[in-house]
């Protein structure tokens, strides 16, 4: 899915809770190939409004957001289950911006 974000202009960013060694830790065994960012305390998370499962009815609280260069916010995907609609949404919404 990378290429084809980037054929649209995306770059994709993970960001989590996580310490910065255990995003390395989990970067290193999964290959990625793409950053992931560190939001230990929370700042990240209440900018954007994504809220914390405080039950631990879900493991983790997963939203994409598709941010153009501008720093507009084009697309807001939200799924617990569905992975790969991430990435597809974002890859719509970038070729969306791109013949608009």
């Amino acid at each position: 899915m990378s290429t084809e974000l980037e054929a649209v202009g995306g770059q994709p960013v993970g960001i989590s809770g996580d310490a910065v060694e255990r995003q390395a830790e989990f970067a290193g065994k999964h290959r990625l190939g793409y950053p992931l960012l560190s939001d230990a305390d929370g700042v990240v998370r209440a900018q954007f409004g994504v809220k914390q499962d405080m039950l631990g009815l879900t493991p983790t609280n997963r939203v994409t957001f598709v941010i153009d260069t501008d720093r507009r916010i084009l697309a807001v995907v939200r799924s617990e289950f569905r992975m790969d609609s991430h990435a597809d949404k974002a890859v719509e919404a970038l070729r969306n911006r791109r013949s608009a």
